[in-house]
């Protein structure tokens, strides 16, 4: 009988993680098992049976219409501000296009102390969720999408520029630095040297961060940002199972169009 040489590492490892997943388990109140109560299971199912069937009036067909377009709208305009915002600090903060690194300078420090900035600002943006912006911008700008774009804008920006500059520093570092000793300047090592071995994972990474986008517009939506959120906050409000149902088929489109765009932009960048 053959012992596998790794299997008292692999014993630690899951005897560790039960450790460590049992008390977080606990103070999470994690307790699956009342799902199965009679009572539980009579009330879950009654909820339920109220969003049967569907919604389908055409009154109700064009308010959903209007809502996803305005979600749409929010998402993709507040993920485009979002790039604005993260393409030039991941360009900051990616090591393997800084001149100072390939040799002793005086420089150095300085730019070492500018990825640090760069990486705080970063985590400043995505530290704030964006619902909170939301709520704090609703109040300035009043009810409506723009309140929703500014909102994914900020929080997203520093999403977008921690995960950008990552990429792009576990792809191949040898052309941009072969690109920068060469004397070239630091866009054409990134746009020569960096960005073809990353375009795929890029552009995937940014098609699933608006897909995000979309749901994170629609909980904007329940504090006043519009969109599919409000009316889903309508909906449910007025127990209204079959507008909700119907409301939740649209986010699964949705979902489902995401996918789509990431796998043709995979196809044409590949």
């Amino acid at each position: 009988m053959v012992r596998d040489p790794d299997a008292r590492r692999r014993a630690t490892g899951v005897l560790v993680a039960l450790v460590v997943l049992w008390p977080m388990l606990l103070l999470a109140e994690f307790r699956p098992w009342a799902l199965f109560d009679e009572g539980n299971l009579q009330v879950m199912g009654g909820f339920l049976a109220g969003f049967m069937p569907p919604a389908t009036s055409s009154e109700f067909l064009g308010l959903l219409l209007t809502a996803t377009l305005e979600t749409l709208a929010m998402a993709t305009a507040g993920l485009a501000l979002a790039f604005v915002i993260a393409a030039p600090l991941a360009f900051v903060m990616t090591r393997s296009l800084s001149v100072s690194r390939i040799g002793p300078g005086p420089s150095r420090w300085r730019g070492e102390v500018l990825r640090h900035a760069t990486r705080a600002v970063l985590t400043v943006l995505r530290a704030i969720p964006e619902i909170v912006w939301a709520l704090v911008l609703v109040r300035a700008l009043g009810l409506g999408p723009a309140a929703g774009v500014l909102a994914l804008a900020i929080t997203y920006g520093g999403m977008l520029g921690k995960v950008y500059a990552e990429i792009l520093e576990s792809t191949d570092t040898r052309p941009s630095r072969a690109l920068l000793e060469a004397g070239s300047g630091r866009v054409a090592a990134l746009f020569y040297g960096l960005v073809p071995g990353a375009a795929q994972e890029l552009a995937s990474y940014t098609v699933y961060r608006w897909e995000c986008a979309v749901r994170a517009s629609v909980v904007m939506g329940f504090v006043g940002a519009g969109g599919l959120g409000q009316l889903m906050d309508q909906s449910m409000k007025m127990l209204n199972g079959g507008e909700a149902s119907t409301i939740l088929l649209v986010f699964l489109l949705l979902v489902l169009l995401a996918d789509a765009l990431s796998a043709a932009l995979r196809r044409l960048l590949a």
